[in-house]
């Protein structure tokens, strides 16, 4: 993994993006959510246009990552108005940390981790939070080895599908 590069994204990566989003997702839940369910989400969320306003939004940030030319993963943050609920300011939330199913377990995740959390520690922000659906045992695990602690739940929609997300965060 001596090869890889994290870099922050720009409209010109809108199709990277795309890519990486649409099969992250559709490897991390497609055996747990219907088909159905699955599209409509992605028509939703990862569309051209849904993914160019999310892009130029002021208050995000997306970052790939790359193991010499091949995206392999992502991560997308939010600041103020940009983040997906309200009621946290002065804080970061990580919307979105996805690795290829071939790529984890090699540390990528590890390191767009730190990214965030060096973010929020250079922007003085009081802590880091994020929504992770509570069947999703490998990323809990994960967020939990990090330092993440579970504080609150939330509604999450996937197509017409309610799934309940806890909501976690790091106090540093």
């Amino acid at each position: 993994m001596d090869n890889l590069i994290i870099c922050e994204c720009n409209l010109k990566d809108i199709e990277q993006i795309k890519y990486i989003c649409e099969k992250t997702f559709c490897e991390t839940f497609m055996d747990t959510n219907s088909q159905e369910d699955m599209e409509n989400y992605l028509k939703e969320h990862f569309s051209y246009e849904q993914l160019e306003d999310e892009v130029s939004n002021q208050g995000s940030k997306f970052f790939i990552v790359r193991d010499n030319e091949q995206v392999v993963a992502y991560m997308k943050i939010n600041f103020d108005n940009a983040q997906t609920e309200e009621g946290y300011s002065n804080t970061l939330e990580i919307q979105r940390i996805y690795v290829l199913e071939q790529y984890k377990g090699k540390g990528i995740g590890k390191l767009l981790m730190q990214k965030a959390i060096k973010i929020a520690k250079e922007s003085n922000l009081d802590y880091i939070w994020l929504g992770v659906w509570e069947h999703n045992f490998p990323a809990i695990k994960f967020y939990e080895k990090h330092g993440f602690k579970k504080f609150s739940t939330h509604i999450f929609k996937l197509g017409n599908d309610e799934q309940t997300d806890y909501l976690m965060k790091l106090t540093f």
